[in-house]
């Protein structure tokens, strides 16, 4: 794991300079090694980062922000903490494109559970800081979308075209399924070009989510 940046992180070089950037933002209670498993199946041309989150989750996870449970068993999340991470993963893209050979505009994110929540976040309140955005088994916080009332003109005036990806398990027994349906709406608000796939699974990515999501991807970021 590599220390020198503001978050730990672990890289699977490309082969060739200038190369797109592919940020990838692990679950709550994981950690970067998760879906940098993903990573021998991604094409050799794109680079990628696997970043740890800030909040240690003893023995070896981690966290981009708590999540807090209150006294009928509910549960919350720490919006603070999620946006001070959103300010820190802004920071540390800052620092990537000065330490290594990456292609300034062609950056893309990939996010599961609580990193979908947060790749949603940034993406929607910085239009243009990603070209594209994929997000599984997690759900829009409109709470974390700065501007929101004008998310459409925004968009509209910025000069790099977000996709998304988006992913869910019909049986997601973590982040309910109808939570993430919510996304597509937002899409059509924005008038991104995006896909909305869902899987009879549960919290997780199954061989055909990957697989789909695979295809997607290399397509976008290697044919822009």
């Amino acid at each position: 794991m590599n220390t020198s940046l503001s978050l730990p992180y672990i890289t699977r070089p490309a082969r060739k300079e200038n190369a797109p950037l592919l940020l990838l933002l692990h679950g709550y209670g994981s950690n970067e090694e998760d879906l940098f498993s993903f990573a021998p199946e991604i094409s050799e041309d794109i680079f990628i980062v696997s970043a740890r989150a800030p909040y240690e989750m003893p023995p070896q996870g981690a966290a981009w922000y708590a999540i807090n449970f209150d006294a009928s068993g509910g549960k919350f999340s720490d919006n603070d903490q999620a946006r001070e991470s959103m300010v820190k993963i802004t920071s540390f893209l800052e620092e990537l494109k000065a330490t290594y050979s990456i292609d300034p505009g062609n950056m893309n994110v990939l996010g599961f559970s609580q990193g979908a929540i947060l790749a949603y976040g940034l993406s929607l309140s910085q239009p243009g800081l990603f070209q594209n955005v994929v997000a599984m088994s997690g759900y829009v916080n409109e709470d974390l979308i700065a501007g929101r009332s004008g998310l459409e003109a925004r968009f509209r005036k910025s000069e790099i075209k977000t996709n998304y990806f988006i992913s869910h398990g019909t049986v997601d027994q973590v982040i309910p399924y109808q939570w993430a349906k919510k996304a597509p709406q937002i899409m059509e608000e924005i008038h991104a070009d995006y896909m909305f796939k869902e899987y009879p699974i549960g919290h997780g990515v199954s061989r055909d989510n990957f697989y789909d999501m695979k295809e997607w991807l290399e397509k976008r970021i290697l044919t822009q």
